[in-house]
């Protein structure tokens, strides 16, 4: 599109004119971690048996499956993708990877089938929230499993979970990818056919480690330094105090923008030179200074960090976080944080290359157990209008969970599919009631439709309460007036007295 186009200009003149190309090298007897492997190596480490970087994927398949095949394709990916059949070794406090030669998956199957239809909603809903929240063994791997849930002759549930050490969200889509293409050529009694992999992620990891050093590392860093210098914890109105130690216990509350709505945001975007990204996040840093006035807004946003050919077709763990930082004030129009907004995510873009983690020591921010350093919101923004899959003769259907675990006080991540725009308020439960949270999506989407409105007032003149909230703030809960009765207090007293004749009211020493 023109929006997009516009916006890979501009990176272009961010950007190094020429990026490193990578090759694979002589491994060492110890192969180091990624910078990413590292950071969650670190949390693991510090909330073990949490299970809160657990990637799973549920898939109802109906039709005529072979679960050989099924098997197999599964086994032939996990073979051909090094860091499928890894594990994570730590000596002397410093971790390593090590690649087993052979993959050992096996696709544990379970037999629903003669159970009655209630029993096998019931259970296998159980199995699909029990393997989701299954912590991995780091050091004993495998750090993939897969599980059959045959439900009927013709419907399983096939349940596959990656640590995310090993994967991400883009390393999912290339499994079921090359999964359907496997699967397909077992079938038909064929050896897959699937491109040669140039480098592994093991040479990602080394040679990350090589060249993110000395002047390469020292430039990006610079960047970060001035940009998030003195970062502010963000303080949300919570419904409970914050606790000492985070629980991670985590609810969702789902929310769909209406079509009118998002045809105008894209409009508003398009007009802008700006992605919906920018504009969802633009908007929801407005929304965070509404909440608590706050001019200094941080959020968090993950970020593919694909940006290399070579690691495009590898699964692996390359996502990266990036801190996004907005100064939002009274007398600021909405067009002027978007376009603040724009600046500041090219510049994070063309930045990208520092993990999170390395960016946190270098600010030398201390950790503390019930918060995040340096942002404590998420936001995320994907579309997923063409997301699907298919097996060769199978219907297969993605089966949704609602989250049990918030990494964070709060976040959103909003999805554009064909049905329209879904938002997706995760929060802590240690920290905010449900009521709460459905409240403040309500008022993101009012925010939203009187931006988009009038894009070009004051932001402090947009109003975020329904005219229901408004009533029950200026008319019901002012509502103070009580009938009281017309007698004197020691008349109220004796009838107290007559009422619970043997209840004490008062002690002195040793009088009562």
């Amino acid at each position: 599109s023109p929006t997009i186009a516009g916006i890979c200009e501009e990176l272009k003149d961010l950007m190094p004119t020429i990026l490193p190309v990578i090759v694979a090298s002589k491994r060492p007897e110890k192969i180091c971690l990624s910078f990413a492997q590292q950071r969650l190596w670190f949390l693991e480490q510090l909330l073990p048996d949490k299970a809160l970087y657990n990637i799973p994927m549920v898939l109802r398949l109906r039709g005529d499956l072979e679960v050989d095949s099924l098997e197999k394709a599964i086994r032939h990916i996990t073979q051909r993708h090094e860091v499928l059949r890894s594990r994570i070794v730590t000596e002397g406090g410093e971790a390593y990877q090590v690649i087993l030669p052979q993959s050992g998956f096996r696709l544990e199957k379970t037999d629903l089938s003669l159970l009655n239809i209630e029993e096998r909603a019931v259970v296998s809903g159980r199995y699909i929230e029990e393997d989701a929240v299954k912590p991995f063994d780091l050091e004993q791997g495998p750090l993939i499993r897969g599980k059959l849930l045959i439900i009927a002759p013709k419907e399983r549930i096939l349940l596959l979970n990656m640590h995310h050490i090993v994967s991400d969200g883009w390393s999912f889509d290339i499994l079921l990818q090359e999964l359907k293409i496997a699967y397909k050529e077992y079938r038909d009694g064929q050896e897959p056919i699937l491109p040669e992999l140039a480098i592994q992620y093991a040479d990602f990891a080394l040679w990350q480690r090589s060249w993110l050093q000395g002047e390469v590392l020292t430039r990006q860093l610079e960047y970060w330094k001035q940009e998030l210098n003195n970062p502010e914890n963000i303080a949300l109105p919570t419904d409970h105090s914050r606790p000492y130690e985070l629980s991670y216990r985590g609810g969702v509350y789902k929310h769909c923008l209406t079509q009118a709505l998002f045809i105008k945001i894209k409009l508003l975007s398009e007009r802008e030179g700006a992605t919906l990204f920018m504009t969802f996040l633009a908007a929801f840093q407005v929304l965070l200074y509404r909440y608590t006035h706050q001019e200094d807004i941080i959020v968090g946003s993950p970020i593919a960090n694909r940006h290399y050919n070579e690691i495009e077709g590898l699964i692996g763990f390359f996502v990266n976080t990036l801190a996004l930082r907005a100064r939002v004030k009274d007398e600021l129009t909405f067009i002027e944080v978007l376009r603040q907004v724009k600046e500041t995510t090219l510049n994070a873009y063309a930045h990208q290359d520092v993990p999170f983690e390395q960016l946190v020591e270098h600010l030398e921010i201390s950790r503390e157990l019930n918060r995040n350093p340096v942002f404590q919101v998420m936001f995320g923004f994907q579309n997923a209008g063409n997301i699907g899959f298919e097996l060769e003769g199978i219907e297969a259907e993605f089966i949704g969970r609602d989250t049990q675990v918030a990494k964070f006080d709060l976040s959103l991540y909003v999805e554009e599919r064909r049905a329209g725009v879904y938002l997706n308020f995760e929060y802590a439960k240690d920290l905010f009631e449900a009521s709460t949270i459905e409240r403040l999506g309500r008022h993101f989407e009012r925010l939203l439709e009187e931006m988009i409105l009038e894009p070009h007032i004051e932001i402090s003149r947009h109003n975020i309460i329904s005219q229901e909230e408004r009533q029950q703030l200026l008319i019901e809960w002012n509502r103070t007036e009580v009938l009281y009765p017309d007698k004197t207090v020691h008349q109220l007293f004796e009838e107290q007295v007559e009422r619970t004749p043997h209840n004490i009211a008062l002690i002195y020493e040793d009088q009562s």
